[in-house]
């Protein structure tokens, strides 16, 4: 199934399946560096068809992982998106060839700041710095590697959303349909400083060591920049159920722990690496500043959906890149969900949301030619 030339080969360690490429087949990232080897992991669930078109690449959020239907084998931790991802669900791996990478500058086994450079030390902060628009060029090259050539469906939650929307936008003919969920085509300032606030966290962590931590890892500053993240992802009513009235303002262990998670096992300076790039992340920049150019000539068609509770990607933010597409001649839906969830609210059990982008998915899929259930052409 890999089509690469000789240039990548299948990689498994721990159960972590991943595409290596070699050093004669280098990313190109926007900076003017390039990186090499690069290896991208990645999981698949169920079958390309014979046509090889209905490829569904799903792009996880900050703290997500390649590991949507599945167990992580690493940390133990279960799928992170079942009821999306599976038989009979929206993205029924019955009729799609679901891909999900781990992004780049991860810490799931794409290349990344914890990664072994060509000199046989951990990359650490010599890592290059890298965009949205890298992680995708290193997706593509994936995609590329897997065979296929155009993407039925490339969907995205948060972090992901913006990979989504950044596929569209420099692949528009590879891409048949975009998911864009809970996201923004830019990130706000006050995105960008919560996450200033957990960078800041980890790099006063003692263990941090300047970057060069080994053995021992700099967990409470990790920690804390997860406690952030996490209570910019609730929504009031959620963070309330969190912390007892009586003592609405005290962290105790419990609440931290709650809002804190996923925080195991995960790469304090992936973290560092990945909050920047979102931060940088403007689509509009490169058009002129005008987001509708970025869509401009494109066929994709593009669903885009929000939750009314979610305040790090409410839904101002998603209107504007509906706003966005329908000025740039783009097929687009919008979907506003009523919820308590917060921006979290893609990861629970949410009829509405399940139900609209079922039909977002089963209405591309009908002009996409895909069969309604298994065994399609």
């Amino acid at each position: 199934m890999i089509h690469a030339g000789g240039a990548a080969r299948v990689l498994a360690a721990g159960g972590v399946r991943s595409l290596a490429f070699e050093a004669s087949k280098p990313l190109q990232l926007s900076s003017g560096e390039s990186l090499a080897p690069l290896t991208v992991a990645f999981e698949t669930y169920g079958a390309l068809n014979s046509a090889r078109s209905n490829a569904v690449l799903v792009c996880h959020a900050l703290t997500g992982d390649q590991f949507v239907a599945s167990t992580n084998p690493v940390t133990g931790r279960p799928a992170w998106w079942p009821r999306i991802v599976g038989p009979g669900r929206p993205l029924d791996t019955n009729r799609y060839f679901v891909i999900a990478p781990n992004v780049l500058g991860g810490c799931m086994g794409t290349t990344g700041p914890s990664s072994i450079a060509p000199d046989g030390r951990t990359y650490g902060l010599r890592f290059p710095q890298f965009t949205i628009a890298d992680t995708v060029r290193a997706q593509a090259m994936l995609v590329e590697a897997l065979g296929i050539d155009t993407l039925f469906l490339v969907a995205g939650i948060g972090m992901g959303g913006m990979q989504a929307l950044n596929w569209a936008s420099a692949y528009p003919k590879r891409v048949f349909a975009c998911a864009t969920v809970a996201s923004a085509a830019r990130q706000s300032a006050q995105n960008i400083a919560f996450a200033e606030l957990g960078r800041q966290a980890i790099m006063a962590d003692p263990e941090w060591r300047g970057g060069g931590y080994q053995s021992t890892k700099p967990a409470k500053g990790l920690a804390v920049a997860r406690l952030a993240a996490g209570i910019a992802n609730r929504s009031d009513a959620s963070l309330r159920q969190c912390y007892a009235e009586a003592r609405a303002f005290a962290f105790d262990a419990e609440a931290r722990g709650t809002l804190a998670a996923p925080g195991d096992r995960f790469d304090a300076n992936s973290y560092l690496y990945l909050t920047r790039a979102m931060d940088q992340f403007d689509l509009a920049a490169d058009f002129g500043g005008n987001l509708a150019n970025a869509f401009t000539g494109g066929a994709t068609r593009h669903g885009v959906f929000a939750f009314t509770s979610d305040w790090r990607y409410p839904p101002s933010a998603n209107q504007a890149i509906v706003r966005a597409l329908i000025a740039s001649g783009a097929e687009a839906a919008y979907v506003e969900i009523d919820t308590e969830q917060g921006h979290d609210a893609y990861l629970g059990d949410l009829a509405a949301f399940e139900t609209a982008l079922t039909g977002f998915v089963d209405s591309a899929a009908s002009e996409r030619g895909l069969a309604l259930s298994g065994g399609g052409q």
